[in-house]
């Protein structure tokens, strides 16, 4: 079957947001308007298409990041559009589902709450997209709720995300008087006929706000001529006109959105069905293609220096990268790609380059949230979801084996909060191990283990709900029933001052012994950098294939450290020098030396223990203030500021996690249920002595 749609009208983008901005009510109204659904769904009633965990309609919140695809002709272009989605979660618990779309996408609609504007989880959505080089257009959310502020909200952007918003759209009223948006770049003004939000015509621009608009404007003329001052015709009718066509705005505005220079900022109320339309409009005219976006580079599978760049073609090699796994109950492992080039057709076998495995594809389904529809083949620049991959697993790339890379993977958070679970019959373990090593396989926070020491099985993740979730499914989707422990922080070791050992591993059983000798050095690092490996030895000391072996033992001896049994981190490891033995030695024999000159060193450098810290932001009336601040210093929480934002007090604090547990009840019984909050994990940060003694006597 011949591609539908060529590359350039075709869009890869997600919704993203923090959480109650209106994500998934923007995303219903969207597929409503495209012809996706001719009943629009709604989040609090539990109806949206988007959220089809039982767990997510429950809530009314998006737990895991859902595709679709949908048509749009752009009433500016007159062109026919095919729009690819991912509505992704805005609870801090599921960033995961964030951060493995974003880096899937080429580009991205962030919605804000008109009210709220920035909030902690915004922040941390925009970073994400940041990193991956995603560009940005900015939604400005339920303009029609008290406390709506438009330009609060641009300068917010401005100061806490440091972006270049710039807004493209005016809003006629706010909160019960919204009721239209001005296009500031044709200086047209739409109104809506009724209260349903379904029809607009176009009017007049209201005459007291034609001084705001013709300085808007002139804002988004300013910076086109800035960001084409090397265009000679541009700036000639810039200073001559002092204002550029409609034609050149739009054309220039695209290129400096798809070169991340620029986000502009357009408005409306989902939930009212106010401003969709104009939205998708915008979508179409701003956002790149997979033709204006950097192509994918990857490297040679057996030269990590040799990069390979993939070509955003369907004649070129295939190469996909696979984002997402779901244990779907009716076709078994569904695997979610982004095709980067070529393409792929049912009945072919790829070639998983991650791991050096092939794979034959059963079936390519196009996705519609749950459901979904077989097609016989894909094409570059397409998001699907294939069926028969039993190897692959997230961030693995699949390709065609004679022209085999490996596309750049994805890093994820480790857990930070852990509970003990244990089956309420024998005969459930094993069911519930299959489920646990499922969701594993899904979702790339969520770590399953046994506890050697206590024999318990234990469930690790992002957060109390995250985990809540996963036991809530284990219960209705595998039908397990659990016993689950009380919740435990993860905390991690770290040295605090250098350290060396010389250890020799030596064993003679009759015929071939075992023989490694390692002298290593270890030192501290800054917070966050993670595990350094470094080699001084000397030409006869040890021969260079059995570092990779030292290495190994060192990284497995680290995950259980010598103060606690915690993971240790930020640190480096330096082989200064060891000796061999020409038959004896092996590589097992110097991971086991590697491992004990780690933890013989790791005892002498002065561990310390290290809790995770929480970024908190707690949203409360004026007179729960004084309460909320005493508390969160009660719990040993590090003040870091008071704001005043729309009319509520935002109170800032750093609090270690092992302090948050409850909160959200103190918090609604501290305040009369007025007050809410947002944490998100923020780094690890050494605990004091009393409080260490006492964690290590436990």
């Amino acid at each position: 079957m011949p591609r539908q749609y060529p590359l350039h009208l075709v869009r890869n983008i997600g919704i993203m947001a923090h959480i109650d901005a209106g994500k998934t009510t923007t995303t219903e109204r969207i597929l409503f308007f495209s012809g996706k659904i001719r009943k629009i769904g709604e989040t609090h009633e539990g109806t949206a298409v988007m959220d089809s965990m039982v767990q997510e309609q429950e809530r009314g919140i998006t737990i895991g990041s859902a595709a679709t695809t949908v048509s749009w002709k752009d009433q500016y272009t007159n062109n026919d559009y095919r729009i690819n989605i991912i509505d992704t979660p805005g609870h801090v618990d599921f960033t995961a589902e964030v951060e493995r779309s974003l880096r899937v996408l080429d580009g991205a609609v962030a919605v804000f709450c008109a009210k709220g504007g920035v909030e902690p989880q915004s922040e941390t959505v925009w970073r994400q997209a940041s990193n991956y080089g995603v560009p940005r257009i900015a939604f400005v959310n339920k303009m029609d709720v008290p406390g709506a502020n438009f330009y609060n909200v641009v300068n917010m952007m401005k100061e806490r995300l440091n972006a270049n918003a710039l807004p493209v759209q005016l809003p006629i009223g706010k909160s019960e008087t919204f009721k239209g948006i001005i296009d500031v770049i044709e200086k047209k003004a739409y109104v809506w006929k009724d209260s349903t939000g379904l029809n607009y015509e176009e009017t007049a621009i209201p005459a007291d706000m034609e001084g705001e608009v013709e300085k808007a404007h002139q804002d988004v003329v300013d910076f086109i001529a800035d960001f084409c001052a090397d265009d000679e015709d541009i700036i000639n009718q810039y200073f001559e006109e002092g204002d550029l066509s409609v034609e050149t705005i739009k054309t220039n505005l695209r290129k400096a959105v798809c070169q991340n220079k620029v986000n502009p900022v357009f408005c409306g109320t989902a939930y009212k069905n106010k401003g969709v339309q104009l939205l998708l409009n915008a979508i179409c005219q701003y956002l790149p293609s997979p033709l204006d976006v950097d192509a994918m580079v990857g490297f040679d599978p057996d030269d990590e220096e040799k990069e390979i760049a993939t070509k955003t073609d369907d004649d070129a090699p295939f190469a996909a990268l696979c984002f997402k796994i779901v244990a779907d109950p009716f076709v078994g492992k569904l695997s979610y790609l982004r095709v980067y080039s070529g393409t792929l057709k049912v009945g072919t076998t790829v070639y998983n380059s991650s791991r050096g495995k092939r794979e034959r594809i059963a079936k390519i389904l196009q996705m519609h949230s749950d459901q979904r529809a077989e097609i016989e083949e894909t094409y570059a620049g397409e998001i699907v979801a294939v069926v028969g991959l039993k190897e692959s697993r997230t961030g693995d790339t699949l390709c065609n084996e004679k022209h085999a890379l490996v596309l750049e993977s994805m890093t994820f958070p480790e857990p930070v909060i852990k509970i003990a679970i244990e089956p309420k019959t024998k005969a459930g373990e094993e069911k519930m191990m299959a489920a646990l090593l499922k969701m594993a396989d899904e979702d790339p926070t969520f770590k399953t283990y046994h506890d050697a020491e206590t024999g318990q099985t234990i469930i690790a993740g992002m957060g109390e709900l995250h985990l809540e979730i996963i036991v809530d499914r284990l219960l209705r989707e595998f039908k397990v029933e659990a016993n689950v422990g009380k919740p435990q922080v993860s905390y991690r070791e770290t040295i605090t001052r250098s350290a060396t050992s010389d250890m020799k591993y030596a064993r003679q059983s009759g015929g071939k012994g075992q023989y490694g000798h390692v002298i290593m050095t270890i030192e501290p690092l800054e917070a966050g950098s993670g595990f350094v490996f470094e080699d001084k030895t000397r030409d006869n000391d040890v021969p260079k294939e059995y570092l990779p072996a030292i290495k190994a033992g060192i990284e497995e001896a680290s995950k259980s450290g010598a103060m606690s049994g915690f993971q240790t981190i930020d640190f480096k490891a330096t082989v200064t020098g060891g000796s061999w033995h020409p038959v004896d030695s092996s590589e097992m024999a110097f991971k086991i030396a590697g491992s004990m000159a780690f933890k013989e060193a790791e005892a002498k450098a002065s561990p310390v223990l290290l809790e995770p810290m929480m970024k908190v932001e707690v949203m409360v009336p004026d007179d729960y203030v004084g309460d909320v601040m005493g508390n969160i210093s009660a719990r040993r929480g590090n003040l870091t500021g008071v704001e005043n934002v729309n009319g509520t007090q935002v109170v800032r604090a750093f609090v270690p996690l092992a302090e948050m547990f409850g909160y959200a009840t103190d918090l609604r019984s501290k305040t009369q249920g007025r007050g809410n909050f947002t944490m998100q994990f923020s780094h690890f940060a050494q605990v004091n002595e009393a409080l260490s003694k006492k964690l290590l006597n436990k």
